[in-house]
């Protein structure tokens, strides 16, 4: 465990199995909160291939409350067009097909102080680990999880030194598996996927090459290619000059599909400078193979996201065709929930069975998050599979992105424009000042918020005495319109609430309640509010 958090003491509040993206994410969410985690990976450093991710605007929203997003916003235009279109070609030398998205970022401000961006996921990693370290988070990289195990008190891992062998056990309260597709903690507790399963062994190649001529002077961020040779897409850098192409599909699958679904089974060096010159279409184009890695696409859902002390999120719960970028984001959002949930517990501010609800929130928007992801496989790069397989249709990435609609009895999602903190969905984003200075609803997020309208004074007053008798929870509370400037006069309509009315939102920026207008008890109210988000049985 070669290196300076090896001699971490064997015992944290919670345990990390997993130290890629999503291990990060939560272990810096953990430690924003004040939880000691320990996070084991088996690789030493990330890996050196440039994985390009997508980053979704609630993703940013995330790394904003941590204090990364200058730093990964600042990564990102090093490398990419920040506002590039996605786009379908027969090949890049040849003629469009259609516009999937004319530009990353049209007509986002409205919905979000962020902006979607790409970058690579061994630029981020570092990002988010330093971020982690210095708040005080252990990772213990060069080791592999030999066993897990569990009790009414604990959960423990038994882990291995892979250059010395040298074997320890570490304890937590709780363990989150975050191990990827081929998560050892999953695969410890008997845990399968359930789905559509593996429908084509994906490539993706890894070059250098001067595509400038072809996509140097256009905003594209994605390019999907469809042709004779290869169904797939390339992602390149901002220069054109290295990056990437997936490859779903080669030859003809309406002769062979099974062939043709078996993109990965050549990965000689002149095939692959072959598939990047029919992409491309150029056939003596000059390529360099800087590597490659075989993938399966794949449309699954774990049957449980949680074993008692231990929950699984990531990969390890929920696997997905990369078209839309939403694995990433999915598996940092699952951390997000996660995280604050487990803060409130080991606190002793919530009771356990509010863990349950990571499943029960997190499940449903997986379901739905990897069928939406299946419909855009088939739609841009599949579309044969459309009357055998049946995909869902295909909903407006807001949705995806910021539509999620946690506790409804009737839907998973919904438009974010039209939700107006409805609760059980994020609540919305609005400029409002704060000691002269422009701040977003969303950043005065950060523990349980109380708003309330212009002429809601008496639900703000309560909230100290409600805190107070939940032991004392935290809990801000604003009136917008007094404690907090709106010019516009817009905050009630946005919250769906008059302006003697509330909203209750959650840590992770969710609406837990509503109220209109005014109560003749807002104390009680508010008290029977908060103690039902957190899990207290109320009558």
């Amino acid at each position: 465990m070669s290196n300076r958090d090896a001699s971490a003491v064997d015992e944290a509040s919670v345990l990390i199995a997993g130290g890629g993206m999503v291990g990060l994410c939560a272990a810096a969410f953990l430690a924003q909160r004040g939880i000691r985690s320990v996070t084991i990976d088996r690789l030493k450093e990330s890996s050196p291939l440039p994985r390009a991710a997508f980053f979704h605007m609630r993703t940013l929203e995330m790394f904003r409350s941590l204090g990364i997003e200058d730093a990964v916003r600042e990564r990102s235009a090093r490398d990419f067009v920040p506002e590039g279109a996605i786009v379908a070609m027969d090949c890049l030398a040849g003629r469009k097909l259609g516009d999937i998205m004319p530009s990353l970022n049209e007509g986002v401000e409205a919905l979000s102080p962020c902006r979607r961006l790409y970058l690579n996921q061994p630029s981020l990693e570092p990002i988010l680990r330093e971020r982690a370290r210095e708040a005080g988070a252990t990772l213990i990289q060069g080791a592999e999880i030999t066993d897990v195990r569990q009790d009414p008190e604990s959960a423990s891992v038994a882990i291995r030194d892979i250059d010395t062998g040298a074997e320890r056990v570490l304890r937590g309260k709780y363990l989150i598996g975050a191990d990827g597709a081929h998560s050892k903690v999953r695969d410890i507790l008997g845990i399968r996927y359930e789905g559509r399963g593996a429908f084509s062994n994906s490539l993706t190649i890894y070059f250098t090459a001067d595509l400038a001529p072809w996509i140097g002077d256009k905003a594209w961020s994605i390019i999907y290619v469809s042709n004779p040779v290869l169904g797939g897409f390339f992602r390149m850098n901002r220069t054109a000059q290295a990056g990437f192409l997936a490859v779903n599909i080669v030859g003809d699958p309406l002769r062979d599909p099974q062939a043709a679904s078996n993109a990965a089974q050549d990965v000689s060096e002149d095939h692959l400078i072959d598939l990047v010159r029919a992409g491309v279409g150029a056939p003596d184009l000059a390529v360099r193979i800087d590597g490659f890695t075989r993938w399966r696409a794949t449309a699954s859902v774990a049957q449980r996201f949680q074993d008692e002390r231990i929950f699984i999120l990531g990969d390890a719960a929920h696997l997905m065709p990369p078209n839309g970028g939403f694995g990433g984001n999915t598996g940092i959002h699952d951390a997000h929930n996660l995280a604050w949930k487990l803060a409130l517990v080991l606190k002793g501010h919530a009771p356990a069975r509010l863990l349950e609800t990571y499943a029960s929130e997190r499940k449903p928007v997986a379901q739905f998050t990897v069928e939406q992801a299946f419909a855009r496989y088939v739609a841009r790069t599949a579309p044969w599979l459309h009357s055998t397989q049946k995909p869902d249709a295909v909903v407006h990435d807001l949705e995806i992105e910021l539509g999620h609609l946690y506790g409804s009895p009737t839907a998973t999602h919904a438009d974010p424009r039209e939700t107006f903190g409805l609760p059980g969905s994020r609540a919305p984003h609005l400029w409002l000042t704060r000691s002269g200075e422009r701040v977003s609803t969303l950043d005065l997020i950060g523990n349980y918020v109380l708003f309330a309208g212009a002429d809601g004074g008496a639900w703000t007053q309560a909230a100290a005495a409600v805190a107070r008798r939940l032991g004392g929870v935290p809990l801000d509370a604003y009136c917008v319109g007094k404690d907090l400037g709106d010019a516009q006069s817009r905050f009630a309509q946005a919250y769906g609430i008059s302006p003697k009315g509330a909203s209750l939102v959650r840590p992770d920026g969710f609406v837990a309640w509503r109220s209109h207008g005014e109560a003749a008890d807002p104390a009680s109210v508010l008290h029977e509010a908060l103690a039902r988000s957190l899990g207290h049985h109320c009558s």
